[in-house]
């Protein structure tokens, strides 16, 4: 019996019972398989290409066999530019892509390239985002430039979102109100990982893809177990009927209810979560924007709490978010939270050193930052070599731990505000110092600064 080997995160990773609404489309493959192939998931929470690869995987590569799968899911993950340790800049996404298939190919198993499937998303026109950041044509562009086969999993399951709407492809994803799923009482808002009901579907797509590509010998998807599943219901917060009535009631009774997130006036990125509280006994919410427009509810459980996210985006600008708690004894007064949405970040201002400027070999680099900022990162040849938090006054400044090597070296500044990454603010440097084939540099040269154990960026793998 061949084996379907699984590498990916934990969109793709098989879960337990108890992490349930959660499941990972993994789990479902084997269902879609014909009979000689068994499927072995090795998706785990928040791998990466490059902590695999420098991990399990040559334990993996030991275990395979001629006549064997390898489905490689990454991108989701690697793209997070504000976490340094996972964050994999294009070219080194593109170079470890590479690699996989590269050693996968050389125990005679077939490697096949999956891109990251698409999240539950939607533009304010009803359009699903893709929040991938251009990972999912870096997987593209590997995949060609290796000549190894390409499941293109993100274009599949936008093409799945967009044809449900956001009305209803909330329900293949970990989304609940508070107090619908007694493993989350007070609700989760998750749109990367899915349900049982979305993963199994995404499964069943995956096998319908694998089962057209090209090179695939019959026998390896059962194409009498590709039947379509069912799909998610319309979900209770688009079929209240007369919302805006809700808004026009005179006799009102009890505590409006209170939102404790974002606070008021708070700057935010598209898509905010909004929680808080309500009395006791309210059993849904009501929400609608500063016009009056109803824009979405969401329950309550039996100990008030609440929290609700918007499936479109905000648009750009200030916003007033209005909640009505409904309970048996009729409506409450209402309650407002004013907010301001950010759909894009400025570039840091990099004050120091100067453009071009001779500097020893620890530089120390400085600037300012927009508003909201937290992170500036810095980036050398698109890889992530070191980052500064941002002080309450906007200022920044960081020197890396290691000393630089002469020359001219040229850096990239970018400014990270929630899930928004601003343009690159570039700036050359000059390191004066001792060239490194200098003999002054190379004659007590026995010894390695930091060793194995060093932890400062850019991220080196340990093996």
């Amino acid at each position: 019996m061949n084996k379907f080997c699984i590498l990916g995160n934990s969109v793709a990773t098989s879960r337990r019972p108890e992490e349930s609404p959660m499941a990972g489309w993994g789990q479902y493959v084997q269902e879609f398989l014909g009979p000689g192939y068994e499927v072995k998931n090795y998706a785990r929470d928040a791998m990466t290409l490059r902590s695999y690869f420098t991990g399990r995987f040559v334990k993996l590569l030991n275990l395979l066999e001629p006549g064997d799968f390898v489905a490689i899911d990454f991108g989701a993950v690697e793209q997070r530019l504000n976490v340094a340790l996972r964050f994999h800049g294009p070219r080194e996404f593109k170079e470890y892509l590479k690699l996989y298939v590269e050693a996968i190919r050389g125990e005679g198993a077939i490697p096949l390239v999956l891109t990251p499937a698409a999240r539950c998303v939607f533009d304010v026109h009803g359009n699903v985002v893709d929040t991938h950041g251009g990972y999912p044509q870096y997987a593209r562009e590997a995949a060609a430039e290796a000549g190894a086969a390409l499941i293109d999993l993100n274009l599949i399951t936008t093409r799945l979102l967009q044809q449900l709407g956001c009305s209803r492809a909330r329900g293949l994803f970990r989304w609940e109100d508070a107090g619908a799923h007694p493993n989350h009482p007070e609700g989760i808002i998750d749109s990367a990982h899915f349900n049982d009901l979305g993963a199994r579907e995404v499964a069943r797509l995956f096998a319908e893809a694998l089962q057209g590509t090209p090179g695939i010998a019959p026998g390896v998807v059962d194409p009498a177990r590709l039947a379509p599943g069912h799909y998610p219901p319309l979900l209770p917060e688009f079929t209240v009927q007369h919302p805006e009535g809700a808004l026009a009631e005179q006799h009102r009774t009890g505590a409006p209810p209170v939102v404790s997130s974002p606070a008021h006036g708070q700057m935010v990125s598209a898509y905010p979560k909004f929680t808080g509280q309500a009395d006791p006994g309210t059993s849904y919410l009501l929400f609608f924007d500063g016009a009056g427009e109803y824009v979405g509810g969401t329950s309550v459980n039996a100990e008030g709490t609440w929290l609700w996210r918007r499936v479109v985006g905000w648009p750009a600008g200030e916003h007033v978010l209005q909640a009505v708690g409904l309970h048996d004894h009729g409506m409450s007064p209402v309650s407002a939270v004013a907010f301001v949405v950010r759909d894009q970040v400025e570039a840091p201002v990099v004050l120091g050193p100067k453009e071009g400027v001779w500097s020893g070999p620890r530089p120390k680099f400085s600037g300012t930052a927009a508003q909201g900022v937290r992170k500036v990162v810095v980036l050398e040849s698109g890889r992530l070599i070191a980052e500064a938090p941002v002080k309450d006054d906007g200022t920044w400044s960081l020197r890396h731990p290691h000393d630089w090597e002469p020359g001219v070296h040229h850096l990239e500044f970018v400014s990270v505000f929630s899930a928004l990454r601003s343009d690159p603010a570039g700036l050359t440097i000059k390191v004066h110092g001792i060239p490194q084939d200098n003999w002054l540099s190379g004659s007590a040269g026995a010894r390695r600064d930091c060793g194995s154990a060093c932890e400062h960026l850019p991220h080196e793998p340990s093996w």
